[in-house]
């Protein structure tokens, strides 16, 4: 049977964000910036890049900048024009999406990340699809993690997340992998456990913001199940899938910034930018005088 290739992504972006209060009180957290581009740009361009066609955000009320980020800003393209600044003109084509591949759907009530996905059902339709949550920032510019993904859900078929072995005294943070045959970095799924009681995981395979599923998940969520903190869980309605279909995991090779945290957006800012020619000499001089 033919494997249909992903052309999906749904971006999970309606949280409150209470974690960066109160700089979220005005703007969402997905703008916050890592350098000089919001988080959610560089999920969108880890999308682009795996191609994906067309972008569905699940948002909420108060989020109405993320829109606005992906419009063109006539006047703001004018006046840079007249001044003759192309770099800035080229730093905006990125934000400038092809009209018709975004799709934007409320989530009306805050009962978690499977209800965020199920929003979306109609959208996605019965085709397999991606997730990626933007507070992940997966970073590994010579191998996208969700092309690598998509590299591996065209060779395995079913449903592919990403995950990354965390400190067991972490693992009471994340969705658990219950690992079965590994074949280098991918990892037969037996079982998923969403949050486990510390010393009760099964591996420390945890999954970190990326999903490619089949739309039979949307069926499961559909239930709408309450599992960990009384919502509707992802990775609950994914456990349902394992043994129905293929489920692997992809260990991820780059590196990973948790920007939902306030160290790990900090840790992102500096590393993102030690890594530019632009700001990295000045960055790297400062950081010197702080060791001194």
């Amino acid at each position: 049977m033919s494997i249909k290739p992903v052309k999906t992504a749904v971006f999970p972006v309606g949280g409150q964000g209470t974690r960066f209060l109160p700089a979220t009180k005005a703007m969402p957290k997905e703008m916050l910036p890592v350098v000089d581009r919001p988080l959610l740009q560089y999920a969108v361009d880890e999308a682009l890049a795996a191609g994906i066609e067309r972008l569905v955000f699940v948002t909420a009320r108060g989020k109405g900048a993320l829109e606005d980020y992906f419009d063109i800003a006539r006047e703001l393209v004018d006046s840079l024009k007249a001044k003759g600044k192309t770099a800035e003109l080229a730093a905006l084509e990125a934000t400038q999406i092809e009209p018709g591949r975004m799709v934007y759907v409320r989530q009306q009530d805050p009962a978690g990340l499977g209800h965020a996905v199920w929003c979306a059902r109609h959208v996605v339709g019965r085709e397999a699809f991606a997730v990626l949550l933007p507070d992940e920032l997966l970073w590994n510019p010579a191998n996208p993690p969700l092309k690598e993904m998509r590299d591996a859900y065209e060779r395995l078929g079913g449903n592919v997340i990403s995950v990354l072995e965390v400190p067991a005294e972490h693992t009471h943070r994340y969705g658990i992998v219950d690992p079965g045959v590994a074949d280098g970095l991918v990892t037969e799924v037996r079982g998923l456990v969403e949050k486990p009681a510390p010393g009760t995981a099964p591996s420390r395979l945890a999954a970190i913001g990326r999903y490619i599923l089949q739309p039979e998940v949307m069926d499961v969520l559909a239930a709408g199940k309450r599992g960990a903190g009384g919502e509707i869980q992802l990775t609950d309605a994914m456990a349902e899938m394992i043994g129905v279909q293929p489920f692997h995991a992809l260990t991820f090779t780059g590196t990973r910034f948790d920007c939902g945290d306030k160290a790990g957006h900090v840790m992102a800012n500096v590393a993102l930018a030690l890594e530019r020619d632009d700001v990295g000499p000045a960055v790297r001089a400062w950081l010197r005088q702080l060791a001194l």
